[in-house]
């Protein structure tokens, strides 16, 4: 049982993709990547066998199916199936291809042969069961705004990456300059992935750390204030994670929040003024919204 995976598909209005990959991660997904075709979106979705059974997958749907109703769309079609480990890969893989984002990024899965000459910043990627592939809005929101931070002037930067998934974003940053880039995550499966993505772009373990954990990993590993953080997780966890980001920071530390949808800007926001965090700015894609965020005091 532990070696098979469930894949779940959900073909949908396209309108809907946001609110059907909230649903998923909620319930505990490892990896998706999605099709779009005119106005429809077929998204494919896996997670181990251990972890739902057949009437969890049913209630799954049902939920897609009020959530759509609430909204006044058209229901989702919801199915799902095992597929072996070793299928895993190929299963997802033939779903992703090289994706362009910002003004400097090309997303470029691993399998794929390396391109000559590259006009764009070649961010190779093998996620596995990791989250950030890239073709999520809220994972390029938060490479965009690397981009507006570190892009020009990296100046010698210090990042960290809290709940780093892949290390996308940790990747992108040493791309673009930053001289350091500390990655945490409390699943080892993501630690793994990050550690894998880090060797497949030639980064050395000095330029990139990666260790299981989150917040109070990072205040150890840590010997002085960072320039800026990255952290792309769950509303209710930033919320958690905001009250200790001041203990590794400094007057000018600035940092990128996201995987926070409209709805849960309010609070977050909130919860960063209280805590001395300035919002500089607030981008929004589709149904979600990256916080770009500096010191008050500074």
């Amino acid at each position: 049982m532990a070696n098979n995976w469930w894949e779940i598909q959900v073909l949908c209005d396209r309108s809907l993709e946001d609110l059907i990959f909230h649903r998923i991660e909620t319930f505990g997904c490892r990896g998706s990547a999605s099709q779009i075709k005119g106005n429809s979106c077929l998204l494919s979705a896996y997670l181990p066998q251990e972890q739902a059974n057949v009437l969890d997958l049913a209630a799954l749907s049902l939920v897609l199916r009020q959530d759509a109703l609430c909204v006044g769309m058209p229901i989702p079609a919801v199915q799902w199936h095992l597929v072996e480990e070793e299928d895993w890969a190929s299963s997802w893989k033939k779903h992703w291809h090289p994706q362009e984002i910002g003004d400097r990024f090309l997303i470029y899965p691993a399998w794929l042969p390396i391109p000559a000459n590259p006009e764009r910043l070649l961010l190779r990627l093998d996620p596995g069961t990791a989250f950030g592939t890239g073709a999520h809005a809220t994972t390029q929101l938060c490479l965009e705004a690397l981009e507006m931070r570190l892009g020009e002037d990296p100046q010698d930067s210090l990042v960290v990456d809290i709940g780093c998934g892949s290390g996308i974003l940790s990747i992108g940053a040493i791309l673009l300059g930053a001289r350091k880039a500390y990655a945490v995550d409390i699943d080892p499966l993501a630690v793994r992935a990050a550690r894998r993505n880090r060797d497949l772009n030639k980064i050395t373990e000095e330029q990139m750390t990666v260790k299981l954990g989150s917040i109070d990993r990072l205040k150890q590993m840590l010997d002085a204030p960072i320039d800026g953080f990255a952290c792309n997780i769950l509303a209710e966890v930033i919320i958690d994670l905001i009250p200790h980001l001041e203990a590794i920071a400094k007057p000018s530390t600035w940092g990128i929040l996201s995987g926070v949808l409209l709805e849960q800007a309010k609070p977050v926001a909130d919860t960063l003024e209280q805590h001395g965090w300035l919002v500089a700015a607030l981008w929004r894609r589709q149904d979600w919204c990256c916080f770009n965020v500096r010191r008050s005091q500074f």
